[in-house]
């Protein structure tokens, strides 16, 4: 049995982490030219409760026997849903753009929805680790599963949170189809989800607008099309090496979210062609590694963890790339590792943690 971590999966998390704080370091000064409270807010979060908390939270859920979430799956799953939910209440709730998505305490803003993500994907992959053969079967698998991801959708989509939903679905349905879901049913999901999305649209216009931008970004390029337009100007004035760390443009003033969503634009500004490719090439072999662990480990429950984790953290990555290269419609879904936002940083270094200790237990790759 194995008794260390899985070095190369470590190694992956390790530079993405590293990469994603240098990468960030420079895109918050952009905040500067806006004030210097936003920087210095950005900043505290990102070091304090995303890098350094986060990094002892990586630690310890590296060390706790993964088959202990298990036990807790069930009542964890609920908690998360009350404390995601709390952002409907007055004075708790936290509300931004028209969402209300966070939840404030000691002066910092949390986002739930975080907790609420790997709430579900730990209790799903206890309950579908114990169906077994009848997940196949559409009384016991398919339906269950329609009414868990259903309530997450439910507390997500009121917020409204659409970004945050969609990557959990899609990490759903891999668990899904891992745990031994049939095909024919994840097609009938997918068409359902599609369906889904139209009638959306047709009641958010955000989102109505988020596709119609995509179809067309030079429409209205001062308003719904500004974003990707000014993404595609940094990333290509970024040419094969870059301007050089610091030193983007782009981020003063003229990129929406230079911490958030856009970061991505900025890296690829600052690192050119050669860098912004790099960041791809880690998450695929945090993907790769990840997925390889879970084919070798015999436990259902262990390797339904990683196939939810990694595809949650890598769908998540591919959706903000595609959207700044405007290859996927916008979505505001931060970048995993880099973009600001302290909850975020510190729930995806304390999911790796569980993926570190189930790989110490699987057979030699």
């Amino acid at each position: 049995m194995k008794k260390t971590v899985d070095k190369p999966l470590l190694f992956s998390i390790i530079t993405l982490v590293i990469a994603g704080f240098f990468i960030f370091s420079s895109a918050s000064l952009g905040l500067l030219a806006r004030g210097g409270n936003l920087y210095s807010n950005a900043a505290f979060s990102q070091t304090f409760f995303g890098l350094l908390l986060g990094s002892i939270a990586m630690m310890v859920t590296s060390r706790i026997p993964y088959k202990n979430w298990r036990k807790f799956a069930f009542p964890l799953f609920i908690l998360s849903m009350i404390v995601t939910s709390l952002v409907f209440v007055p004075g708790i709730g936290f509300e931004h753009g028209g969402a209300k998505r966070w939840l404030v305490f000691a002066g910092q803003s949390i986002q739930p929805s975080e907790f609420l993500k790997i709430g579900f994907i730990i209790y799903f992959a206890a309950w579908a680790s114990a169906q077994k053969e009848r997940i196949g079967t559409l009384k016991e698998g398919l339906l269950p599963f329609l009414v868990i991801i259903g309530l997450v959708g439910f507390v997500l989509l009121l917020q409204p949170d659409t970004d945050t939903f969609m990557v959990t679905f899609f990490a759903g349905l891999a668990m899904f189809l891992t745990a031994g879901g049939k095909w024919k049913h994840v097609f009938l999901l997918i068409a359902c989800s599609i369906i889904g999305i139209m009638i959306i649209a047709s009641f958010r216009p955000y989102v109505k607008q988020r596709i119609t931008t995509f179809i067309n970004p030079t429409a209205n390029g001062l308003i719904s099309g500004y974003q990707i337009q000014q993404s595609l100007i940094a990333i290509g004035s970024g040419g094969l090496t870059g301007r050089g760390f610091g030193q983007s443009i782009q981020k003063f003033n003229f990129l929406p979210e230079p911490i958030g969503d856009s970061i991505y634009a900025v890296a690829s500004e600052e690192f050119g062609f050669l860098g912004a490719v790099l960041i791809i090439v880690f998450f695929v072999i945090f993907a790769f590694r990840g997925l390889k662990i879970a084919a070798r480990t015999d436990d259902l429950f262990g390797r339904l963890l990683i196939v939810g984790i990694v595809i949650l953290i890598v769908s998540q990555a591919f959706v903000n790339i595609g959207a700044m290269l405007g290859v996927l419609p916008l979505t505001g879904i931060p970048l995993p590792f880099v973009s600001h936002g302290g909850t975020a940083l510190l729930i995806t270094l304390a999911v790796v943690g569980i993926i570190l200790n189930i790989s110490k237990y699987h057979k030699k790759v």
